[in-house]
């Protein structure tokens, strides 16, 4: 922790007492929260970016879109647009928000809406003429104007909220107390021989409630990499000289998965909106090498003039085991919701 954000301490006590007033107020009614007569299963964190959202999302989705009409609703976050937006064949990563535009390019059998007012996107779906059987609410942990029947909350393993503090001393938006809401806890990131004793230990260290259940998951990456109109076995690129671009929180374990020593890391903020001075200097720096980014940044750039040599790395969260206990669980919740 750095001078500045010990310093700031006292900010942390504040920001976390407000916090705990408004959780409080809604817990008691006081400040409304509405819920729906469908089943809207919300995905978030408790910290600042980084946990892995966007693959979790995606592991809802393949589980759910065969069986159920499948929407995601997320803020839509450094949109240039307003309000209410359903994702159409005209739409883009400026309209939606680079991860709705990567969740509607993968997945065109789902709705994919952004409202930063979650009540109303909600209400806005429920009267599409198609109006979808399952809602996924994309970091929507917070928005507790909405009262969702099912909640998950993520926290990586390098970066336990248990470990952590409020913000700006570290990184939570919320007292870890705030975890009792949630009925799945997800530690996300895990290397992938995490151990029964090392995950036990995480448990006990998390405090669960006796109603919730843990599971752990590690990022899987992608045997191929994949360009505007080819794909390359990750094998084949190892050993190439190239350049590897990431505008997300936590950039490391992308850049150490592909990197050799030739190759050269650039590193942008989360939800980096590309100039053209930032594409006239990575392809300077590229010259006639191939760039390789990550998913989220390819929806972003992929209508740039860096296309001709850009190719992106896809990736999933994979549960370590009782995935089918996971499984199982949330097809439960929405069999018993929609009977309800």
């Amino acid at each position: 922790m750095n001078l500045l954000r010990k310093i700031l301490f006292p900010f942390s006590v504040l920001y976390g007492f407000i916090t705990t007033i408004r959780n409080l107020l809604f817990d008691k009614g006081i400040l409304k929260s509405t819920s729906f007569d469908i089943p809207v299963i919300a995905v978030g964190n408790l910290s600042v970016g980084g946990t892995g959202k966007t693959p979790q999302i995606e592991y809802l989705i393949r589980l759910l879109a065969n069986q159920y009409n499948v929407a995601t609703l997320s803020r839509g976050y450094k949109r240039k647009s307003e309000g209410f937006v359903l994702a159409s064949a005209t739409s883009n990563a400026e309209i939606l928000g680079d991860e709705p535009f990567q969740f509607y390019q993968k997945f065109p059998n789902i709705q994919v809406a952004v409202d930063a007012n979650r009540t109303n996107g909600i209400m806005q779906l429920l009267s599409q003429p198609e109006k979808p059987q399952v809602i996924l609410l994309d970091d929507a942990y917070q928005h507790r104007k909405v009262k969702a029947g099912f909640y998950i909350l993520l926290s990586s393993y390098g970066d336990l909220y248990a470990d952590d503090f409020m913000l700006p001393t570290g990184n939570l938006r919320e007292s870890r107390s705030g975890a009792n809401r949630a009925n799945i806890i997800i530690v996300t990131k895990c290397p992938t021989n995490l151990s029964d004793d090392e995950q036990e230990k995480i448990r006990l260290k998390l405090k669960l409630t006796c109603s919730q259940q843990i599971y752990f998951t590690f990022i899987d990456y992608d045997d191929d990499i994949y360009g505007n109109d080819e794909k390359v076995a990750v094998s084949e690129i190892k050993n190439e000289s190239k350049l590897l671009l990431a505008g997300i929180a936590k950039p490391t374990p992308f850049f150490d998965y592909l990197k050799n020593e030739n190759d050269e890391c650039l590193t942008f903020p989360d939800h980096h909106n590309f100039s053209d001075s930032d594409l006239e200097s990575i392809q300077n720096k590229a010259g006639n090498k191939k760039i390789i980014t990550t998913e989220k940044d390819y929806v972003r750039l992929k209508d740039s003039k860096l296309v001709s040599q850009l190719y992106y790395l896809p990736i999933k969260s994979t549960f370590i085991n009782h995935h089918q206990n996971f499984d199982t669980t949330i097809l439960e919740y929405i069999k018993t919701s929609l009977v309800i």
